[in-house]
């Protein structure tokens, strides 16, 4: 007797179900990538019990002819791709052809459908049943199609019992239209949850300009999130090397240069979560899980979030198609690309030159001082503070100390009146900025108002002996001075380090570090940054390395456990991400022993040194450690607080 047989077509088809629909919010996601594969341009999703009695996604798309549904229901029937060859460049939301009869092996399901193209109004409806085919007919119907997907698992209790609450599978296919119409704001977006419209979003009317398509993510994001999110614009290019397997015509390798795009909205310092669930990543619009690009954002926020915070972004990733491997998983949920690293490092570098230019700000001042413009180590003695010159870059800049009058300041009236300057994205400098509120873009959307320091800014004083008050012609500014100098202290000292100029104090006694093969072939590699961080490393054996000097700011009772904790540091930030990673944690706890601390007091001008040197960090509104060195309250805040508006 045979002990092995070939199942019936029925039980593969459920079986296949089992790693396609895993729960509603997986016929949703199948249904509306076969909508936008279709080229629709509307969408509506129309739920019943979380998904669990009813799932009606209706689009406009190209529809389909009565064959061309008939054989939708085989099983690999696809219309994505012809040839092996195609899997390696994917292009499409779907491709494998095991949606539609997964899905209709375990339901009852409908499919009403019509081309776009025939001209009568005449078009088809299927219904099934588990699986098989109950009904064939003409129906009247739009162009388009309409997948109406019944009672969910009927014919599989064990796996309709897995199943969650009402609530706990609403938010699960809420989760995923939210990423869908974040990532196509160009389709006109319906979600209908027992009767009640959730959301109806119309498509942007923008071009492909990227400003346009920006404009469109941040109201998007605004509407499905909140508008008072503080976010940055992003917009980034870089080359991916990729060697070529086949051999030139000459013999020598080749490599393909694949350009990278990234753009999309980061949140602003300040902005972050306690979870990364909020951090949404598209690569070629396609709504993807990969850990790598996660790490990379959180290294690109490197000491400007606080530790257990992570970042809000919707970024988009637009790659050789060739270059990424979306076939990894089942349900088509993560990726895989083929320089893993490379991609990261492209990330990370986006992320914070993104930030980096929003600390920047603009500047119209033809003789300003840029704020990039690193400081002596001198400016950063503020017990015995030089006397600072007066530029135009910051012409109102009066200190109100003790025993000098208060200056006349401009009525706040007369302040809104001026018309503020906009900010531009570095890439749009030469694009004269627009006084009126109210023009549309300039040309990256999501500028906005100068940054806290690219203000006057006036000293009042200083509350409880470390929080410096100021006043800008927006409002109300708060100082923490110790979060401040430790952020002056810290640019400076990693500004060395970046230099080759970090000091290096010989130990007593070198010790020797033995590493595991994997650990010395990792460590072998970074020598040199080791060396410019003032670690005296050498190697003395094949798994074996002398150290002997340490950075003079180093205290540590035990060596040879700090430089491992330092490879471990550096392997969790990953190769080729930052190198100097494993150095500014080291930096950063040693800027905070050093700082000016709550109960130091300051006199006048050491705060106007302290101030002056902030302007000239590169990452001015955070400490190190993450914590805000400034904090504002508009004239709109502190109106709202005192009952004057409403």
């Amino acid at each position: 007797m045979n002990r092995i047989r070939l199942l019936p077509e029925q039980v593969a088809n459920q079986i296949a179900a089992g790693e396609v629909v895993e729960r509603p919010a997986s016929v949703v996601k199948e249904l509306v990538e076969n909508a936008l594969d279709a080229g629709a341009s509307k969408i509506i999703v129309e739920i019943q019990a979380g998904g669990r009695s009813l799932i009606r996604v209706t689009d406009d798309g190209i529809g389909m002819s009565r064959d061309d549904a008939l054989l939708s229901l085989e099983r690999h029937a696809t219309s994505k791709i012809q040839r092996a060859e195609d899997l390696f460049s994917i292009g499409t939301m779907g491709f494998r052809g095991e949606a539609i009869p997964s899905i209709a092996s375990v339901s009852r399901m409908t499919i009403t459908t019509r081309e776009r193209e025939n001209e009568s109004p005449e078009g088809t409806q299927i219904v099934m049943n588990g699986g098989k085919i109950i009904e064939v007919k003409a129906a009247g119907c739009a162009p388009g199609s309409c997948m109406e997907v019944r009672q969910i698992f009927f014919n599989l209790p064990a796996r309709r019992k897995f199943l969650r609450s009402e609530e706990t599978e609403k938010a699960h296919i809420q989760h995923y239209l939210t990423l869908i119409a974040l990532a196509y704001p160009g389709v006109a977006n319906t979600f209908i949850q027992d009767g009640r419209v959730v959301w109806q979003l119309p498509a942007s009317a923008g071009g492909p300009e990227l400003s346009n398509r920006i404009h469109a993510i941040e109201e998007r994001f605004g509407t499905l999130y909140s508008r008072d999110i503080k976010l940055i614009p992003l917009d980034f290019s870089s080359e991916l090397q990729e060697s070529i397997s086949e051999e030139a015509p000459s013999g020598e390798s080749r490599l393909r240069a694949d350009r990278v795009h990234i753009w999309g909205l980061i949140g602003a310092p300040g902005v972050s979560r306690a979870t990364r669930d909020d951090q949404h990543i598209f690569v070629n619009r396609r709504p993807v899980e990969n850990r790598g690009l996660n790490y990379a954002l959180l290294e690109g926020y490197h000491t400007m979030l606080m530790k257990g915070r992570y970042p809000l972004c919707c970024l988009f990733l637009e790659i050789n198609p060739a270059a990424v491997d979306v076939n990894i998983h089942p349900a088509k949920r993560e990726v895989k690309f083929r320089q893993e690293f490379a991609v990261r490092r492209i990330v990370t570098e986006a992320v914070r030159q993104a930030l980096v230019n929003y600390h920047s700000g603009p500047d119209t001042s033809p003789t300003a001082t840029p704020r990039k413009t690193k400081v002596s180590p001198e400016q950063f003695n503020l017990k015995n503070p030089e006397p600072i010159p007066e530029t135009a870059a910051f012409p109102n800049f009066v200190p109100v100390l003790p025993n000098r009058p208060i200056p006349n300041w401009p009525k706040r009236e007369e302040i809104r009146a001026e018309p503020v300057p906009a900010v531009l994205h570095p890439a749009t400098q030469n694009v004269q900025a627009q006084p009126q509120p109210e023009a549309p873009h300039i040309n990256l959307p999501a500028a906005r108002t100068a940054p806290l320091l690219d203000v006057p800014l006036r000293i009042l004083g200083v509350i409880g002996k470390l929080y410096v008050i100021l006043e800008s012609d927006r409002g109300l500014v708060l100082l923490d001075q110790h979060a401040a100098h430790e952020r002056v202290l810290f640019e400076q000292m990693l500004n060395r380090v970046q230099q080759g100029n970090a000091p290096s104090q010989r130990l007593l006694l070198p010790e020797t570090v033995e590493l595991s093969p994997k650990d010395a072939n990792f460590l072998r590699q970074q020598l040199e940054t080791l060396i410019r961080l003032g670690v005296g490393l050498s190697e003395f054996g094949e798994r074996t390395f002398l150290l002997d000097a340490l950075p003079p700011f180093i205290k540590s009772n035990d060596p040879k456990k700090f430089v491992i904790e330092l490879i471990d540091a550096l392997k969790s930030a990953g190769h080729e991400v930052n190198s100097w990673r494993m150095g500014e944690d080291v930096v950063a706890k040693t800027v905070c022993r050093h700082a000016v601390k709550a109960n130091d007091p300051l006199a006048g001008p050491e705060l106007e040194q302290l101030l002056a040197d902030l302007r000239h960090c590169t990452m001015p509104y955070t400490c190190p450690h993450g914590r805000p060195t400034l904090i504002e309250m508009n004239y709109r805040e502190l109106e709202k607080k005192f009952g004057r508006t409403q």
